[in-house]
């Protein structure tokens, strides 16, 4: 029976559903690999992969950026139902979700992918005919996706709405009883107020970060020799989500020391690790990245921030930009030129400097250093900041690593984690959108009935659900990745990828769902999808993470 006592429509469930899905995969496997080779060939020269090739050839590389992630998210809802399947947990929601995912994403596959308003990937892009997949792929495109799956997915989510997710995740209990001491904590000390600290621009209480301390949340994942606790990824991944759900500065408030702490922990001196983890991992001090410079953006190889070393230590003159939670953080991870005779990453170094933490009159006290408030959309609740060094001092031995120019490859080594931890906090704040979309789509009545009644209102919510779904296992399977010390960039670039994307589609049609309420700045849809916004930006942005994975992809 429905959530209103009336009986559920009849399930459009295919018949040996993974047999179909796991068919379908090689015939996506064959048209990646022939898509791959089409585009080896458009930017080899002289037997070699020619970057100014790669870059004439961009649109056409990042649609291949874009097949390689649709076949890995495939690949990854693939074994989610197998999983599921061997614990006998794979029922009639989860069955949906695998076939609509099946069916619209090899609809797109055949048809063009979006990678953003206006900018569709297709394999003609690449020069191949239009794609022809094969019968099994054929099948699922033509059954998979139908309105009466989608419609007979939101029956079953709106009898399972007290649930943190819809549809088993596929985690192990621990990391299920994780997410419910998280999800709970999201639930009664941020939502009811997160939408109140957006519009008044507050910082985020001092009160919800100690509390995330004791729960252990800065120290997740660093080692228990040096007060942490020592576990996954995953573990962080989850609670990135749950806390992202809540109030994507909260879920934000966890990465700056997980970046942190992987920056010492790869790079950093003995001494280092037992000075700084301990008091990261226990919240005593909060970091701040200081990397992005006005005029370099991605290109950080470029920066132009120096530090000259003197008798007693460094110091550090130029401008930083777009730094967040700059004003009462302890601690920057700040690179800087160390060589003045190089223009490219090889003279950067990574420095540990500290600062004293400002308060609202007096937001940098620190000798050296004086900064500014930049105006955000969103993402309000650490907010970001202007920076200019003027002889700023840093101790001798706040070097990361205690050799100069290593700080770009100290750096690249914690990519992997960083896009990781966005698309977690993305799937937290898709996951946010859906349940505020349903909740106003039940509540809300038109015509003399729920909007969710209506089939595109409920159209929208189950597309949400089953992609929140296909970012959350492409996220969870990066995390396992680097869990099980596998290298893991490109799977961690995809789950950012797609997770960002996922995210934004999720915040504006639940906006849409608002209609003109989703306008008014006292709706809380109107703060997430600002939100959304930044995840396709920051951490590297969608243009620049679809050519590192096709640079990837050819290697």
């Amino acid at each position: 029976m429905a959530h209103d006592g009336s009986p559920l429509p009849q399930s459009p469930l295919l018949a040996d559903l993974t047999t179909l899905t796991g068919a379908a995969l090689p015939e996506v496997e064959a048209l990646f690999l022939r898509a791959r080779e089409a585009l080896r060939a458009l930017v080899t020269v002289n037997g070699k992969i020619s970057a100014a090739a790669l870059e004439e050839h961009q649109f056409a590389a990042h649609c291949l950026s874009w097949l390689a992630t649709y076949e890995q998210a495939l690949r990854q809802m693939q074994a989610w139902a197998l999983r599921l399947q061997a614990e006998g947990k794979f029922a009639e929601m989860e069955a949906l979700i695998l076939q609509i995912t099946y069916g619209e994403y090899l609809n797109q596959i055949v048809g063009g992918i979006p990678m953003s308003q206006g900018e569709v990937a297709r394999v003609q892009d690449l020069g191949l005919a239009p794609a022809d997949l094969g019968a099994a792929a054929a099948s699922l495109m033509a059954s998979g996706n139908t309105a009466a799956a989608r419609a007979r997915l939101v029956a079953l989510m709106r009898d399972n709405a007290g649930r943190a997710t819809f549809g088993a995740t596929g985690l192990d209990d621990e990391l299920e009883m994780i997410r419910d001491q998280f999800r709970r904590f999201a639930d009664e000390q941020v939502i009811p107020h997160a939408h109140g600290w957006h519009l008044r621009d507050e910082l985020i209480p001092m009160e919800i970060i100690t509390s995330l301390a004791e729960m252990g949340v800065f120290g997740l994942t660093i080692p228990e020799e040096f007060g942490g606790f020592g576990l996954s990824k995953a573990s962080m991944v989850v609670v990135s989500e749950e806390l992202s759900r809540g109030y994507i500065g909260v879920g934000s408030l966890g990465t700056r020391s997980e970046i942190a702490a992987e920056l010492i922990l790869c790079g950093g001196t003995d001494a280092q690790k037992a000075h700084w983890l301990p008091k990261l991992a226990s919240g005593e001090i909060l970091p701040t990245a200081v990397f992005t410079e006005p005029n370099t953006g991605s290109d950080l190889g470029s920066l132009r921030t120096r530090a000259v070393q003197g008798a007693d230590g460094w110091e550090i003159t130029g401008n930083k930009t777009w730094i967040t939670h700059a004003a009462r953080t302890h601690v920057m991870t700040l690179l800087a030129r160390t060589d003045p005779e190089t223009t490219d990453y090889r003279g950067l170094s990574m420095f540990l400097a500290e600062k004293m933490p400002g308060t609202d009159e007096v937001p940098f006290p620190t000798p050296g250093m004086t900064g500014g408030e930049i105006e955000v959309l969103g993402y309000r609740g650490m907010k970001e900041y202007e920076l200019a060094f003027d002889g700023f001092k840093v101790d001798a031995a706040n070097l990361l690593g205690g050799v100069p120019g290593q700080g770009f490859k100290q750096l690249m080594q914690t990519f992997e984690s960083a896009r990781i931890q966005t698309a977690a906090r993305a799937v937290g704040v898709a996951q946010s959108a859906l349940e505020t979309g349903m909740q106003y789509a039940e509540d809300r009545k038109q015509f003399g009935k729920a909007l969710i009644e209506f089939p595109r209102v409920a159209g929208k919510l189950a597309m949400m659900a089953v992609e929140i779904m296909v970012a959350r296992q492409l996220t969870y399977f990066s995390a396992w990745q680097k869990d099980h010390d596998k290298r893991c960039d490109l799977e961690a670039g995809m789950a950012k990828l797609l997770g960002a994307r996922v995210a934004w589609a999720a915040a504006d049609n639940a906006l849409q769902i608002h209609g003109g309420n989703g306008f008014a700045l006292e709706y809380k849809i109107s703060r997430i999808l600002c939100d959304a916004r930044i995840l396709n930006i920051f951490e590297g942005a969608a243009e620049i993470q679809a050519q590192v994975i096709a640079r990837r992809l050819l290697d």
